[in-house]
């Protein structure tokens, strides 16, 4: 907990910046509007010409602030107020305002004086512009007093050894308010699903409607995808992105004459040419998955297509262990001609600017996908398949034939995720 006053010239975004932190701060910080403008409004005063009122009006006002921040911090809560009385009296040395100097000095001593101070900076041009975008002539404030204002401060801050952050306020809002929070040393509690599955291994043949089905439960309302579906907020890994990377790095191999490493040319496409590409995704899938864990009530999605007599049993013998003990696996299956059907398909879409745009060539599809040993790993249609010692959940789902609309995917998938659900419990 901290006590931290947010400064800067007129129209610099304080106020707004602000607002943001008290929404998605909520419950972790009290922010407090700016005491000279509160209260000139709340008294109806001009800020330039009734400047001994306001100044008595806001001194009369400064306790109950004070106590305000006082009982906030007891209760462990982050103070964050929209300028301070230096402020005020800055302004007021630039005004030539000595009467107020003089009430400030006999009372520095007794204010509560934050922690910390955090200077929103831009050019004192850039704070005139955005003063006449604002349109509000009540806190217009010219050049020449922003000048001695800023003069005045910040041989106050120097003279006290202010703890004082100078951030530059003159970039893009969501740059500046990524800064500011992390300067405020805040952190963003998301609303946690409980008892949602970290892992989803999704598998299956190329265009077996993986990547439609991750489309539908991304569109799903978070309420919806965690009670109906049991998934967290979703972060997909694909190693996909990673082979075609490998793809384009060989041809940049070619370029220069060293020769391809994994793949050939097929057609417009490409095929795998080195066999240890499947494994090395799998590493790079645990890298990824290593790097950054699913955080409570996110779920890992993981999508990948493997092929052959021993393609399902290798991956997920190379799959981290601890990964596959609170993971679970749900199967689309497909024949291997529904799959050419649909990657022909979407091939043919993907050329009109469609979603999905990649596709497997026939030759890859026949040497790789036309079996697999998914069947022999889980001959069942739910139930458990042994990995590295880990009895994994899984769910096969016939997706056959392709899901359409919305109430398509629920009634296929709905019960399935649910079955899965309840195999991973007792896992």
């Amino acid at each position: 907990m901290a006590y931290i006053a947010v400064e800067g010239l007129p129209a610099v975004g304080k106020s707004e910046l602000l607002a943001a932190l008290r929404l998605y701060y909520s419950g972790q910080v009290l922010v407090l509007p700016e005491l000279v403008k509160e209260t000139a409004e709340r008294e109806g005063l001009d800020l330039f010409r009734d400047r001994d009122r306001l100044a008595q009006a806001m001194l009369a006002a400064l306790p109950a602030r004070q106590r305000q921040i006082r009982t906030a911090l007891n209760q462990s809560l982050t103070v964050v107020e929209e300028s301070h009385l230096a402020v005020h009296a800055a302004y007021a040395a630039a005004l030539g305002d000595d009467a107020f100097l003089r009430q400030f000095q006999r009372t520095e001593q007794a204010i509560l004086w934050p922690d910390r101070f955090v200077r929103l900076e831009v050019p004192i041009a850039v704070s005139v512009a955005r003063q006449a975008a604002r349109g509000d002539p009540r806190y217009t404030v010219p050049a020449h007093v922003l000048a001695r204002m800023l003069g005045w401060l910040s041989a106050w801050h120097a003279q006290r050894g202010s703890d004082l952050h100078v951030l530059d306020a003159d970039r893009p809002p969501y740059t500046v308010l990524a800064d500011l929070v992390s300067a405020l040393g805040l952190d963003y509690r998301p609303h946690v699903y409980q008892d949602v599955i970290p892992y989803l291994f999704l598998l299956g043949r190329p265009a077996s409607g993986k990547s439609e089905l991750i489309q539908f439960l991304a569109g799903l309302p978070p309420d919806e995808r965690a009670v109906a579906y049991h998934l967290g907020r979703l972060r997909v890994l694909d190693d996909f992105p990673i082979l075609w990377q490998k793809f384009v790095e060989d041809d940049l191999w070619e370029e220069v004459g060293r020769g391809r490493l994994v793949s050939r040319r097929c057609g417009e496409n490409y095929a795998v040419a080195d066999d240890h590409a499947w494994p090395f995704l799998i590493l790079s899938l645990n890298q990824e998955i290593s790097r950054r864990p699913p955080a409570p009530g996110e779920t890992a999605l993981v999508e990948f297509s493997r092929g052959g007599t021993r393609g399902y049993r290798d991956a997920l013998a190379r799959l981290a262990p601890e990964v596959l003990a609170s993971g679970a696996i749900l199967y689309l299956q497909v024949s291997f001609e529904e799959s050419w059907r649909r990657n022909v398909a979407r091939y043919d879409r993907a050329r009109r600017n469609g979603l999905l745009t990649h596709s497997v060539p026939r030759e890859e599809m026949e040497r790789t996908y036309r079996s697999d040993d998914w069947t022999e790993l889980a001959p069942t249609p739910r139930g458990h398949v042994e990995a590295q010692g880990v009895r994994v959940p899984y769910v096969t789902v016939v997706n056959e034939p392709e899901p359409k609309t919305p109430d398509d995917f629920a009634r296929r998938f709905h019960p399935a995720l649910e079955d899965l659900y309840r195999l991973w419990q007792r896992r």
